[in-house]
């Protein structure tokens, strides 16, 4: 008689986690609100709800300025753009990403140089970024991944070091802080994506934080067509519209709201779990740094050893796990095996002059290979809002998954 829920056997959990996106009266008021003004979109930009969360944004995560636009894939190509990076500069960028990361390095006309990850964050390797530089390389873009945060103090010296500009994906720290200074607020930029299965959502949208007031206005122009902001000395430029409208800004308020709360419900319940799973045969759980002094994930990572997993791959145990009424996903490949990676595809220069550079069959990243390809699994956050017991019947199918794993070696 099977036991595993995917091959027939009982689900641990029979009723569902909670939704996401979370929403009440206040947010269908706050629309409301917006459809009754008559100002939907974006332009004049920005708005004042556009205006008002950048403002307070900014000031949760501990960045001057903020500039809401489009989507968190944009704000990275924007990024680069206001440092006039572009053709012929080279881009640091992780191996193990969403793959928005590399193409907006692409979109912005720039090189994207692919280095490989620590085993202990699946964030960059701070000595393979070292050896990666050359004359052309212009900036670092480190990824804060899952739980993780990148090592900061290292990519910070080495960047000031080469004079080079730190970009924060920071798509999956909202809400985190390193030796208490947010992420998303070391160096020259940091994006976050508001896309709707983040920690903080209007279904779409995204932010640019910075400290430095002219990258902020120049960031402004190149998403409201190339027209100046503010100050006489800031000319025009060759911008595009990448506005978000006063509908997603409303929306981005309200949930600003909500956050702290979810914050610390996830870190308080993340930690019972690591309690709780950490002596479950084939789960490696990723050490936690000190470093981080505030904790908040889009989704909670961890790894497992196929070997105490009867051999099988973590797609199959994340199926598993789904199965068992656990959200899961067997999370991000590496680069070069990644199906949505397709540089040549976009006919841009920078792919058709690096074309032999930009070719995954030519690439290799052991770690990311490793842990991406073979030993991921991706939690989804919801597991960690619904209290104790949602933790216990996380823990509780990962450890009769592993007790049966041989079950999944069945058709």
């Amino acid at each position: 008689m099977a036991q595993l829920a995917l091959r027939g056997g009982t689900s641990v959990r029979t009723h569902p986690y909670p939704t996401w996106p979370i929403h009440d009266e206040r947010d269908l008021e706050a629309v409301a609100e917006v459809v009754r003004s008559g100002q939907w979109g974006g332009y004049p930009s920005p708005l004042p709800r556009a205006v008002e969360f950048a403002k307070h944004f900014a000031a949760y995560q501990g960045a001057a300025h903020g500039v809401l636009m489009a989507n968190g894939t944009v704000t990275l190509e924007v990024a680069l753009k206001a440092l006039g990076i572009g053709w012929r500069d080279e881009v640091i960028v992780p191996a193990l990403t969403f793959v928005s990361t590399v193409n907006a390095v692409i979109a912005a006309g720039a090189l994207p140089v692919l280095v490989d990850i620590t085993p202990n964050t699946l964030t960059l390797d701070p000595d393979q970024v070292e050896a990666s530089i050359t004359a052309r390389t212009r900036a670092i873009m480190p990824v804060h991944l899952g739980q993780n945060m990148a090592d900061m103090d290292r990519l910070m010296e080495i960047a000031e070091r080469h004079s080079l500009a730190i970009i924060e994906d920071s798509a999956h720290a909202i809400g985190q802080r390193w030796r208490d200074r947010g992420a998303g607020c070391f160096g020259e930029f940091g994006s976050f994506s508001h896309e709707a299965s983040k920690s903080l959502t209007a279904g779409e949208g995204g932010t640019l934080l910075t400290q430095d007031e002219n990258l902020a206005r120049l960031a402004h122009s190149l998403i409201d067509c190339g027209r100046p902001k503010d100050t006489a000395a800031i000319q025009a430029t060759a911008g595009t519209n990448y506005r978000l409208g006063e509908l997603q800004a409303a929306l981005l308020l309200t949930a600003l709201d909500r956050l702290p709360m979810q914050q610390a419900e996830r870190a308080e319940n993340a930690t019972k779990f690591e309690n709780m799973a950490a002596s479950i045969p084939g789960v490696c759980l990723l050490p936690r740094d000190s470093r981080i002094t505030r904790w908040n994930f889009w989704r909670y990572i961890l790894l497992i050893d196929p070997s105490e997993f009867a051999g099988v791959s973590h797609n199959l145990v994340s199926d598993a796990l789904e199965a068992e009424g656990i959200g899961c996903s067997p999370g991000f490949p590496p680069m070069n095996h990644y199906e949505l990676f397709q540089p040549t595809l976009s006919r841009l220069p920078v792919a058709i002059e690096y074309a032999d550079r930009l070719n995954p069959l030519q690439m290799s990243f052991p770690i990311a290979e490793e842990m991406g390809g073979k030993r991921s699994l991706y939690l989804k956050e919801n597991v960690f809002r619904s209290g104790e017991q949602g933790v216990k019947d996380a823990v509780e199918a990962l450890a009769k998954i592993q007790r049966y794993a041989e079950e999944l070696r069945e058709r």
